[in-house]
């Protein structure tokens, strides 16, 4: 480990099982050994809770805590996670362990950091069984208040759903229809905040026993993951720590970690955040598990680093021998040290070393993407215009053409105050409070530029048509009424009257106040706008009323950017990232990271701090290579 520059290990994170041997019969001997070696070796600590995945004795003498389905299955242990989130027999066994820890272990040498559970909710994030359905009552009881409050919310009197007390509601269990859509989106509601009260009970305890030591745990912020809703979360962590895995079927993986390291930082308030797992090669868990090719390793990190992570941790340190994630990459692997994953760790650690200044700096940004969880859900619930809008494909999709365009890009609430943004980007906002509509509102009116696409204000928070026209909650701010949609055949393309093509979507749209940039040459509304701006206030709003393929979609950014006055951080090609951080005092670092097969030639000025090299006016970055230049 000192000699791969390790100076933080996770500790224990599934030994439940090895600390607990029996109801009360602590076994910590073992772990007193691992502890004081790395003490020893002034390598730091980041205790976990160890309550990832209950022991086999736990669940057999309580087989009322396991997780069931929708269908009704039990999902019964030899996983892991194998617990209900409300189980009350969990939360007690889970809160005796975590006092234990924090009493044997909570004024250590070494220990930097607590870490509850880990990854919660990635399996269990859904349970249906009768424990849960009582706790669903109880948090539905405190949202409404009165069950006739429920019933309007959820629209009960569709299909003769009207409830007459709340002992009558179950959670969303397999039906012999479509079930109600809002009931869906509050259990996703309660389960996220069940999830997150089992992390804040352990959290308390740690705080009680164990001050001063921060507490986290570790997000799943990416595409695989949705359960969760983490702007929530974020406001109960210490630290914000987050997972992330490439996606091994997408070639271009590196952008989707790119907008997951974004939003991340959004979650940290665009402070420092810790990237608590990432693989130093494949995983086990994908279809096809593809390993790191060379210097993706060290390009990825940095990635990290320079959307705002401060420390660069990975699952796992040595590749196991047996278990499910035995195929699961390790920094020592199973042909041990001599091997390229292991020479591109070391090499990693000097890299880290030398840019280690850069810690504490943050991320500043002029445009900002409109990002929210509860949307998320809301936008893929079932029947609805087309099975082909998904949440994630335009936020990915401007993301990108930002990226390419050399162009920095926060991820923020719908919430948010955004009147510090020239541009912000509203994919895909189905589902909109009024609160977020006075937000967009007043950005525009202050001067910003406003893109919003569709399928965005169609509903409130309780999954309620906004009536009077679409795109309901911005009809006034992009000065436009949708009288009908029209999804688009698979396959199907309509193109623009500049050019673009589109696919997916298209919309019957009458203008109200804005001006059309672009009309549709054919498809179901020849000659109707498909791309409008309207003048808000000192700033504009500007609608994309379809699905614009990656030529228009980066066309479209340009002229966002254009009018926003916003520039790049630096001229670069697709495929090479720029980003900057930068400190208190002013002093800034131009991340530069070049994922594509040709050598590149980037503008900077400064010390590129990886190769102890001056930038006098721009700095060359080998193909697969990474720069970072304290500028001047």
């Amino acid at each position: 480990m000192l000699e791969a520059g390790v100076d933080l290990v996770t500790v224990g994170v599934f030994s439940w099982a090895h600390l607990e041997v029996g109801p009360g019969d602590y076994r910590f001997a073992w772990l007193d050994d691992v502890l004081g070696r790395l003490t020893s070796a002034g390598i730091g600590i980041d205790l976990a809770t160890a309550t990832a995945s209950p022991p086999p004795w736990l669940s057999t003498l309580h087989p009322e805590m396991l997780p069931m389905t929708r269908e009704g299955t039990r999902l019964w242990p030899g996983g892991r996670q194998a617990f209900c989130p409300s189980s009350p027999i969990y939360r007690t066994y889970a809160a005796h362990l975590c006092r234990q820890l924090a009493e044997r272990y909570g004024d250590l040498d070494g220990l930097q950091l607590w870490h509850v559970g880990n990854e919660l909710g990635c399996h269990n994030a859904l349970c249906f069984c009768d424990v849960s359905a009582t706790a669903f009552r109880e948090w539905l009881r405190a949202r409404y208040g009165a069950v006739d409050a429920l019933n309007d919310a959820w629209g009960t009197a569709f299909w003769s759903q009207r409830y007459t007390d709340f002992e009558q509601v179950l959670p969303p269990r397999s039906a012999a229809a479509s079930g109600n859509p809002t009931q869906e989106l509050d259990f996703r509601r309660f389960s996220s905040d069940e999830l997150l009260a089992n992390y804040v009970a352990e959290r308390d305890i740690l705080h009680e026993v164990s001050p001063g030591v921060p507490v986290t745990t570790n997000f799943m912020v990416t595409e695989h993951i949705r359960e969760m809703d983490y702007w929530a979360w974020a406001r109960e962590v210490d630290v914000v720590s987050n997972d992330h895995y490439l996606v091994a079927a997408d070639p271009d993986s590196y952008r989707e970690l790119a907008f997951c390291a974004d939003l991340t930082r959004g979650l940290a308030g665009g402070g420092p955040w810790l990237l608590m797992e990432t693989s130093p090669s494949a995983v086990n868990w994908q279809p096809r598990n593809i390993a790191r090719r060379p210097g993706e390793l060290l390009r990825s990190a940095i990635q990290h680093v320079s959307r705002g992570a401060d420390g660069v941790l990975f699952f796992q340190w040595r590749a196991a021998r047996a278990g499910a994630e035995k195929f699961h990459a390790g920094i020592v692997p199973h042909a041990g040290t001599d091997t390229r994953v292991w020479r591109e760790a070391v090499e990693l650690r000097q890299v880290l070393d030398a840019v280690a200044e850069v810690a504490g700096s943050v991320v500043h940004n002029h445009v900002a993407i409109v990002f929210d969880w509860h949307a998320w859900w809301a936008c893929e619930l079932d029947s609805h215009p087309s099975v082909d809008v998904t949440y994630l494909d335009r936020a990915h999709a401007l993301h990108r053409s930002l990226t390419d365009a050399g162009v920095g890009v926060d991820l923020a609430h719908p919430e948010d105050d955004l009147s510090r943004y020239d541009l912000v980007l509203v994919p895909t906002l189905y589902s909109v409070t009024d609160t977020a509509v006075d937000r967009l509102l007043a950005a525009a009116e202050g001067g910003a530029t406003v893109l919003v696409t569709y399928f965005s204000g169609i509903v409130d928070e309780h999954d309620h048509i906004r009536l009077g026209g679409y795109p309901g909650a911005f009809r006034d701010l992009l000065g436009l009424r949708v009288e009908e949609f029209l999804p688009l055949r698979l396959g199907e393309t309509v193109e623009l009257s500049n050019g673009w093509t589109a696919d997916v979507w298209a919309e019957d749209l009458r203008l109200a106040g804005a001006e059309a940039l672009a009309t549709y040459v054919d498809g179901p509304a020849p000659g109707v706008p498909a791309i409008t701006r309207h003048t808000v206030g000192d700033g504009s709003a500007w609608y994309a009323a379809c699905r614009l393929d990656r030529a228009g979609c980066d066309g479209l950014v340009a002229m966002l950017l254009a009018e926003a006055d916003v520039a790049p951080i630096a001229v670069v090609p697709p495929g090479v990232e720029v980003t900057r951080r930068t400190a208190d005092d002013g002093q800034s670092w131009l991340f530069v990271v070049n994922h594509t097969d040709e050598d590149v030639v980037v503008e900077a000025h400064g010390l590129d701090l990886v190769e102890d090299r001056q930038a006098e006016g721009h700095v060359s970055v080998d193909a697969g290579r990474i720069a970072v230049i304290r500028e001047m």
